[in-house]
């Protein structure tokens, strides 16, 4: 079996910090999220990276991440373009909009032939524990009668920001550990009362949701079938989700596997992390995970010259 190999998906990363010289330095040395999820991969097991990238910013990353990363591991690139599709779709005219994470990752399809993937955000800080949790599923995994995926679950309360909202995946697990449902849910927050909320959505009314509670931060574990079966998915989204909103309608990750656990074709094991998450969704984030990360390299748990 071939290893797993990491993906990242960072073609929004020059749009979302306005050029890649502006990603923020959280470490002692200037690092960027990017270098803890690379180093911590790379620990769990993981020997090479594709990331996927709009095309104008190779020099540019590879200058400022790509090369820093080849300290640990293969790094190969994958553009995300709204020409790359299967054979017979084309993007509506007009459209510039990316077509979202589940098309990013089809987009690394010809680079992962054959291998497991582990797929992440590229401006999230996972933790060690996630990574090694991954790496081992990943390393086992075969396909039976059903595609045989995994994700990272994280306690909601462990992924929080106190600056503002967040959206997650809420998920629903059955008996044996396995995803029965995942709903986005976007403005989740905790209120002054230390209830977790999350407001109102269109037709769906606000609710709460219990701690302990497993969300999605978009670290997914797939073997080799997933990649060729969004074929069909990018397809069935072009058909019939597309025409609704064309020039910003996305095709998502969490979407592309419901879809296959609710045909009865996949399972996603839901491997459970006490990891805290860190981001910078808001510019108040960052003294918060400069801090933790400050305390870790103290701790011992990464090198300060990383």
């Amino acid at each position: 079996m071939n290893k797993p190999v990491l993906v990242i998906m960072a073609a929004g990363m020059g749009s979302r910090y306005g050029g890649l010289k502006q990603i923020d330095p959280i470490g002692p040395n200037g690092q960027i999220i990017l270098d803890y999820s690379v180093y911590d991969a790379h620990r769990a097991g993981f020997e090479r990276v594709v990331f996927i990238i709009r095309p104008e910013l190779h020099e540019a990353f590879e200058q400022a991440i790509g090369a820093k990363s080849r300290r640990f591991m293969q790094v190969d690139y994958a553009y995300q373009t709204l020409d790359r599709l299967p054979e017979g779709l084309k993007a509506p005219e007009g459209r510039e909009k990316p077509l979202g994470t589940a098309h990013a990752v089809w987009c690394a399809k010809e680079l992962t032939e054959g291998c497991p993937i582990a797929v992440i955000n590229a401006d999230d800080f996972y933790g060690a524990d996630a990574f090694r949790k991954m790496y081992d599923y990943l390393s086992q995994a075969e396909d039976d009668d059903k595609f045989r995926y995994c994700m990272v679950g994280y306690q909601v309360e462990n992924t929080l920001t106190e600056n503002g909202t967040v959206s997650r995946g809420v998920c629903t697990e059955d008996e044996h550990g396995l995803l029965a449902h995942i709903i986005e849910r976007t403005s989740i927050h905790r209120d002054a009362d230390g209830v977790i909320r999350y407001d109102a959505d269109g037709d769906a009314p606000a609710g709460e949701i219990a701690p302990g509670t497993p969300v999605s931060l978009n670290l997914w574990g797939f073997t080799p079938s997933f990649l060729p079966s969004l074929d069909e998915g990018l397809r069935t989204f072009f058909a019939e989700k597309l025409p609704e909103n064309p020039m910003k309608g996305e095709y998502y990750l969490p979407f592309a596997v419901d879809a296959l656990i609710k045909a009865g074709k996949a399972t996603a094991k839901v491997l459970k992390t006490s990891a805290r998450w860190y981001g910078v969704t808001y510019r108040e984030d960052k003294p918060v995970i400069t801090a933790a990360v400050s305390q870790m390299t103290a701790d011992g748990e990464y090198p300060e010259d990383l």
